[in-house]
Formats: structure tokens, sequence, C-alpha cells
């Protein structure tokens, strides 16, 4: 099977990669630096010689947009959009447009759609999506409104031929250098990872290798299109969360935060507070009610794996 991975560079990009890779397909990744024989060149917003990847292909999955793991300026916002409409437009041309067209597009999309909210889960059918929530900072609607222009940019595409999905994708957790599970262990080890601003905020996730498998079950689905939530069945409050990743550590204690003090470290990670601060309260549900399996549904055992995956070697640079 050909898989294009359009924006393939990153850490979800890897690890898909490399999985893809090593069951057998044959996988090809868009990339604006190419570096490797199977990167492909693209600038994510105008059609070109890539095109020709798209066509006759079997699944694209487009992963591309600016990473969201910086200062949310007001430029690095509107570089957020544009990165990921622009993408998600001329990929919908490039299968519109080509001979063969894949049968199944799958289109990255965030579980940052959704509210800022404690009070229940969210999935495809009840969740509420964010932007008009109480009490948060502006950027965070504008965040939410990313997220919606994303999605709306593949339901606009004319691929009649080719089957659409969204991927509204929670955290993913891989031993990888640089991804966001290495963030929360320098945190753990430096005595840092306790509860932050009361650690209430719920934390939504999916395991590396689930994340892979959700992608495989979702390319072979024909009866699912439209928005899925990639995310673990049982979100857990932030304070939760970093006892177990502790646990696993083997850290007893865990300093805890304040929001004042959550800016400050953002700041100096040059990243952002919504990312620490926001509740993600988000559950798979059509991916359960579709038959779909978690091998790593709970985030204590979950943490585990990862941490001996961590100790054991199992990391690549991102």
């Amino acid at each position: 099977m050909k898989i294009v991975i359009p924006g393939g560079s990153g850490q979800v990009g890897a690890i898909l990669d490399r999985a893809m890779t090593a069951a057998g397909h044959d996988v090809v990744v868009l990339t604006r630096r190419p570096m490797r024989e199977r990167d492909v060149g693209w600038d994510g917003e105008t059609l070109g010689h890539w095109t020709r990847e798209i066509d006759g292909s079997d699944v694209v999955v487009n992963l591309a947009g600016r990473s969201v793991d910086c200062r949310y300026t007001a430029a690095n916002l509107r570089a957020m959009m544009d990165s990921r409409v622009h993408s998600t437009r001329v990929v919908g041309e490039a299968i519109a447009a080509a001979a063969r067209p894949p049968r199944v597009w799958l289109q990255m999309s965030t579980a940052t759609v959704y509210a800022h909210r404690f009070d229940a889960p969210n999935d495809e059918a009840t969740g509420v999506i964010g932007g008009g929530e109480p009490g948060v900072p502006d950027y965070w609607a504008y965040s939410a409104e990313i997220a919606k222009a994303w999605e709306r940019e593949q339901e606009r595409a004319e691929t009649p031929h080719t089957r659409k999905v969204a991927l509204r994708t929670a955290m993913v957790m891989s031993p990888d250098r640089g991804g966001v599970l290495d963030v929360l262990l320098r945190m753990t080890r430096l005595g840092l990872g306790g509860p932050i601003a009361g650690g209430a905020q719920y934390m939504s996730w999916i395991h590396d290798r689930d994340f892979v498998r959700a992608v495989e079950f979702l390319a072979e689905r024909d009866d699912l299109a439209g928005p899925v939530n990639l995310a673990a069945p049982e979100p857990l409050p932030q304070r939760a969360f970093m006892r177990a990743l502790r646990a696993a550590w083997g850290i007893r204690v865990g300093l805890p935060a304040t929001r004042w003090m959550a800016g400050l470290g953002a700041f100096v990670l040059r990243s952002d507070t919504e990312l620490l601060l926001k509740s993600r309260r988000v559950v798979p549900g059509r991916l359960l009610e579709a038959g779909f399996t978690f091998d790593h549904a709970r985030w204590p055992e979950a943490a585990d794996d990862l941490v001996k995956r961590v100790r054991g070697g199992d990391r690549v640079p991102v």
C-alpha cells in the first residue's frame, strides 16, 4: 500500500513513518526540507511535482501545520492558522485533480477543538466545541477557531472518490526525544512534575502505538468518515496524570506550580500555558463504537510502558 504523509517530518509523522515502513508499506513524506530518498519537497501551499505522489496512492495522511510548541503570539497564531488551512486546501486540490485519487484522506485535526470544561467528557456526538467559553483567554478561542477552520477546509474539498476523516488527536505520547513526553519527563526529573494551578484540568492523551493502530483502523474502515477522536478512553486530571508519570519514573515528589509559575515556565520553554492549563476531556466515542480496542487504555500502565522504552533506549530525535 502506498501512503503519502504531507508534513510527515515532525514527531507524529516520524512515528507513523517508522511504523508503516516497518509494516512493509511504501511511505512517501512531503516536506519542505527533503533529506532522504523517500522525502519529496513541497511548500504546503501550491501545487507542484509532488502531486504525482498523491495520484495513484492508497492513503493520504496530512499532518502539515506549524508546531503548537511555541509562544502564542499574534504572528505565531496566524502562522498556525495559515499553515493548516493552506496545506489542507492544496492537498484537497491535488486529490481532486488526481486521475487515480486515494481511497481515503486522513486529515490531522486536534482535541483542542473542544471546549475547556470539567463537567463531562467530549465525544464526537455530544462534545461541546470550543470558542465561546467564559473566563478563558481570547487566544484560547482563536486556537479553537484554527481547529474549526482546519476541519472546514477538508470538508469543502471536492473529492467525491476519496473518503475523508478528520483526526481530532490528543497528545501523542512516545519515547522520542523532543516530544511531549520528553518535556514532561524532564519536568518530572527536575522535581517539577506536580499539580499546575490545582491540577484539576483534564489531560487527554494517546499512546503512540495505539495512535498508529487507530490510523490503520480508520484507513481500512470504509464506513467511517468525518471527525474521529484519537484519544485514550480514560482522560484524567493533570495532578493524577503527573502522579502516575512520577510513579513510573520512580520519583515520589513533584512540586506544585501556580498559574503564574506555569506562565513563567512556559516562557522559559518558549511554549504557552494553554498546553498546560486548558482542560481537554476527550473520549474516543466513534472508535469504541466501531469496535476499536486500545492496547494502552489507562495512563498508569501506558506510562510504565513508555518509561521502560525510554530507559531501554527506544528513542529517536525529533
